[in-house]
């Protein structure tokens, strides 16, 4: 008699888990994400961070190597992790999927102007939670398409910041190099004066007196 029930039961079957491998909608969300990180990366190249340290690219340009990739890496590494981050948090994969059939049915039916209700208490609770979530993940997939252009303008600005601080500081170095080598140019000048007025002659010859004086002191 259960069986028989069972066989009658207007509820369907289980629906099987939504997949979480990116949909069309999904795969070109993080296509763009890609996409951006990858321009904001180009933007900070290595011509343009050794064009800020002329010296240090001359004569260690291995270490301004490491140090330029060392810092790109973070970025990339660091943005990367913070949108992997907003994607578990708000399950957009899934909800973008979800999406994805929901916006296909109704183009289908529409297509074959046929329209087909299914009784509401014969949906899974999944299935009504995510039509009515519909319209929620249509605008947090704008609002997420929003803050991406945010933090790709923000690392933009970041980059030309960091360019500015180092065209700074290699000026400052400069003026700094052209400070030492006025002082040694003095410093030059004023030996060849000493030695022009016999000055250090001089000194020698004092010394060489004192000595003497220093040695009949003994006697």
């Amino acid at each position: 008699m259960a069986t028989a029930n069972a066989a009658h039961s207007p509820s369907p079957p289980p629906q099987p888990p939504i997949a979480q491998t990116p949909g069309i909608r999904a795969a070109k969300f993080q296509n763009l994400f890609a996409d951006a990180l990858s321009k904001t990366i180009r933007t900070c190249s290595y011509s343009k961070f050794s064009s800020c340290f002329p010296t240090p690219s001359k004569y260690a340009p291995q270490t301004l190597t490491s140090i330029w990739q060392q810092i790109t890496t973070k970025v990339e590494a660091s943005a990367k992790k913070e949108f992997e981050e907003i994607l578990i948090e708000r399950d957009v994969v899934a909800g973008l999927n979800e999406l994805e059939r929901l916006v296909g049915e109704a183009k289908s039916r529409k297509e074959r102007g046929v329209e087909i209700r299914e009784p509401p208490h014969t949906l899974p609770p999944e299935r009504l939670y995510l039509a009515h979530l519909a319209p929620y993940l249509q605008r947090t997939e704008m609002e997420l398409d929003g803050e991406l252009k945010r933090l790709q303008s923000e690392n933009e600005e970041l980059v030309d910041s960091i360019q500015a601080q180092r065209e700074e500081t290699e000026i400052l170095v400069g003026n700094l190099e052209r400070f030492i080598a006025d002082l040694e140019r003095a410093n030059e000048l004023m030996n060849k004066e000493v030695e022009g007025n016999g000055i250090k002659k001089e000194l020698a010859d004092v010394e060489q007196e004192m000595q003497a004086v220093g040695r009949e002191a003994k006697l």
